[in-house]
Protein backbone atom coordinates (compact mmCIF):
# COMPACT_ATOMS: atom_id res chain seq x y z
CA UNK A 1 0.00 0.00 0.00
CA UNK A 2 2.69 2.46 1.05
CA UNK A 3 3.95 2.14 -2.33
CA UNK A 4 0.75 3.68 -3.76
CA UNK A 5 0.64 6.86 -1.71
CA UNK A 6 1.62 9.90 -2.75
CA UNK A 7 5.50 10.55 -1.30
CA UNK A 8 5.39 14.06 0.19
CA UNK A 9 8.80 16.48 -0.45
CA UNK A 10 10.73 18.70 1.77
CA UNK A 11 8.93 21.81 1.12
CA UNK A 12 11.25 23.71 3.83
CA UNK A 13 8.30 24.50 5.76
CA UNK A 14 10.34 22.99 8.57
CA UNK A 15 13.54 24.06 8.48
CA UNK A 16 13.37 26.74 11.22
CA UNK A 17 12.09 24.62 14.03
CA UNK A 18 15.76 22.66 14.94
CA UNK A 19 17.26 24.86 17.66
CA UNK A 20 14.26 26.86 18.59
CA UNK A 21 12.43 26.90 21.96
CA UNK A 22 9.20 24.73 22.77
CA UNK A 23 6.83 27.89 23.28
CA UNK A 24 4.74 28.73 26.74
CA UNK A 25 1.11 27.49 25.57
CA UNK A 26 -0.91 24.67 27.46
CA UNK A 27 -2.60 22.36 25.33
CA UNK A 28 -4.69 19.27 26.88
CA UNK A 29 -4.15 15.63 26.65
CA UNK A 30 -6.41 13.13 26.25
CA UNK A 31 -5.67 12.14 29.69
CA UNK A 32 -7.61 15.19 30.58
CA UNK A 33 -4.49 17.01 31.98
CA UNK A 34 -2.81 20.69 30.54
CA UNK A 35 0.37 20.00 29.56
CA UNK A 36 3.22 22.64 28.59
CA UNK A 37 5.91 21.12 26.28
CA UNK A 38 8.45 24.01 27.64
CA UNK A 39 8.27 22.83 30.88
CA UNK A 40 8.96 19.28 30.25
CA UNK A 41 12.37 18.18 31.53
CA UNK A 42 14.47 15.38 29.86
CA UNK A 43 14.54 14.35 26.20
CA UNK A 44 10.80 13.94 24.53
CA UNK A 45 9.66 12.77 21.19
CA UNK A 46 6.38 14.89 20.11
CA UNK A 47 4.92 12.96 16.48
CA UNK A 48 2.63 15.07 14.74
CA UNK A 49 -0.10 13.98 12.31
CA UNK A 50 -2.56 14.70 10.36
CA UNK A 51 -6.00 13.04 11.87
CA UNK A 52 -6.85 9.46 12.72
CA UNK A 53 -9.73 8.33 11.05
CA UNK A 54 -12.79 8.27 12.75
CA UNK A 55 -14.61 4.60 13.09
CA UNK A 56 -17.74 5.28 10.68
CA UNK A 57 -17.07 8.43 9.09
CA UNK A 58 -15.60 8.88 5.24
CA UNK A 59 -11.80 10.42 4.96
CA UNK A 60 -12.20 13.89 3.44
CA UNK A 61 -12.94 14.12 -0.34
CA UNK A 62 -9.54 13.33 -2.02
CA UNK A 63 -7.68 12.46 1.34
CA UNK A 64 -5.43 9.67 -0.45
CA UNK A 65 -4.27 11.36 -3.19
CA UNK A 66 -2.59 14.48 -0.76
CA UNK A 67 1.26 13.46 -0.15
CA UNK A 68 1.89 12.69 3.47
CA UNK A 69 -1.68 12.13 4.60
CA UNK A 70 -2.62 9.19 4.50
CA UNK A 71 -0.87 6.59 7.36
CA UNK A 72 -1.58 8.45 10.83
CA UNK A 73 -3.03 5.28 12.74
CA UNK A 74 0.27 3.19 11.52
CA UNK A 75 2.81 5.96 12.62
CA UNK A 76 0.93 5.75 15.66
CA UNK A 77 0.48 2.08 15.82
CA UNK A 78 4.50 2.04 15.32
CA UNK A 79 5.35 4.69 18.27
CA UNK A 80 2.75 2.35 20.32
CA UNK A 81 4.77 -1.12 19.52
CA UNK A 82 8.62 0.55 19.80
CA UNK A 83 7.40 2.52 22.99
CA UNK A 84 9.85 0.60 25.05
CA UNK A 85 12.58 0.52 23.26
CA UNK A 86 12.34 4.96 22.85
CA UNK A 87 12.27 4.74 26.67
CA UNK A 88 15.08 2.44 26.73
CA UNK A 89 17.32 4.82 24.00
CA UNK A 90 16.27 7.98 27.05
CA UNK A 91 13.00 9.04 26.01
CA UNK A 92 11.71 10.86 29.31
CA UNK A 93 7.81 10.74 27.01
CA UNK A 94 6.40 10.11 23.87
CA UNK A 95 3.10 12.42 22.39
CA UNK A 96 0.89 12.79 19.90
CA UNK A 97 -0.07 15.55 18.33
CA UNK A 98 -3.01 16.71 16.16
CA UNK A 99 -5.77 19.01 15.87
CA UNK A 100 -8.21 16.79 16.17
CA UNK A 101 -10.66 17.57 19.66
CA UNK A 102 -9.38 15.64 22.76
CA UNK A 103 -12.90 13.80 23.14
CA UNK A 104 -11.89 12.17 19.60
CA UNK A 105 -8.21 11.71 20.51
CA UNK A 106 -9.35 9.72 23.62
CA UNK A 107 -11.20 7.44 21.44
CA UNK A 108 -8.38 6.67 19.34
CA UNK A 109 -5.86 6.47 22.30
CA UNK A 110 -8.38 3.26 23.54
CA UNK A 111 -8.67 1.75 20.25
CA UNK A 112 -4.93 2.16 19.95
CA UNK A 113 -4.12 1.33 22.94
CA UNK A 114 -1.57 3.69 23.28
CA UNK A 115 0.54 3.78 26.06
CA UNK A 116 0.98 7.11 26.07
CA UNK A 117 -1.00 10.22 25.08
CA UNK A 118 -2.42 12.41 22.87
CA UNK A 119 -2.49 16.02 22.88
CA UNK A 120 -4.70 18.58 21.18
CA UNK A 121 -3.85 21.53 19.52
CA UNK A 122 -7.59 21.86 17.88
CA UNK A 123 -7.02 25.86 18.29
CA UNK A 124 -3.56 25.87 16.15
CA UNK A 125 -1.93 27.76 19.30
CA UNK A 126 1.05 25.26 19.35
CA UNK A 127 1.07 25.04 15.52
CA UNK A 128 0.65 29.03 14.95
CA UNK A 129 3.62 29.89 17.96
CA UNK A 130 6.20 27.59 16.20
CA UNK A 131 4.68 28.17 12.45
CA UNK A 132 4.31 24.07 12.41
CA UNK A 133 3.88 23.30 8.97
CA UNK A 134 0.06 22.98 7.81
CA UNK A 135 -2.37 21.52 4.72
CA UNK A 136 -6.20 22.35 4.52
CA UNK A 137 -8.82 19.72 3.85
CA UNK A 138 -12.42 19.12 4.36
CA UNK A 139 -12.58 22.27 5.94
CA UNK A 140 -9.79 21.11 8.41
CA UNK A 141 -6.51 22.89 8.96
CA UNK A 142 -4.20 20.05 9.64
CA UNK A 143 -0.71 19.46 10.49
CA UNK A 144 1.88 18.04 8.13
CA UNK A 145 3.14 14.85 9.47
CA UNK A 146 6.49 15.89 11.11
CA UNK A 147 8.72 14.10 14.22
CA UNK A 148 10.20 16.46 17.10
CA UNK A 149 12.88 15.56 19.05
CA UNK A 150 13.01 18.15 22.19
CA UNK A 151 15.44 18.00 24.71
CA UNK A 152 14.68 20.25 27.95
CA UNK A 153 12.87 22.54 25.83
CA UNK A 154 15.01 23.00 22.86
CA UNK A 155 14.10 20.92 19.68
CA UNK A 156 16.74 18.90 18.70
CA UNK A 157 16.11 17.09 15.72
CA UNK A 158 12.91 17.72 12.81
CA UNK A 159 11.91 14.99 11.08
CA UNK A 160 10.62 16.53 8.06
CA UNK A 161 8.69 15.12 5.67
CA UNK A 162 7.91 11.59 7.33
CA UNK A 163 7.52 9.28 5.17
CA UNK A 164 6.49 6.03 5.26
CA UNK A 165 4.44 6.94 8.16
CA UNK A 166 4.91 3.39 9.47
CA UNK A 167 8.52 3.61 9.84
CA UNK A 168 9.03 6.92 11.75
CA UNK A 169 9.04 5.44 14.92
CA UNK A 170 12.22 3.18 13.45
CA UNK A 171 13.79 6.09 12.28
CA UNK A 172 13.65 7.87 15.44
CA UNK A 173 14.95 4.75 17.47
CA UNK A 174 18.18 5.32 14.49
CA UNK A 175 18.50 8.99 15.54
CA UNK A 176 18.58 8.20 18.80
CA UNK A 177 21.21 5.21 18.92
CA UNK A 178 23.43 7.59 17.41
CA UNK A 179 22.73 10.86 19.57
CA UNK A 180 22.65 9.22 23.25
CA UNK A 181 22.18 11.64 25.76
Amino acid sequence: MQKELPVPQDDGAARHLSGARMPDISLITTEGSSLNFSELAGRIVIYAYPRTGEPGKALPEGWAAIPGAMGCTPQSCSFRDHFAELRQHGVANVFGLSTQTQGYQREAVERLKLPFPLVSDSELRLAKALQLPTFDAGGMTLLKRLTLIVDDGVLTKVFYPVFPPDKNAEEVLGWLAAHPR
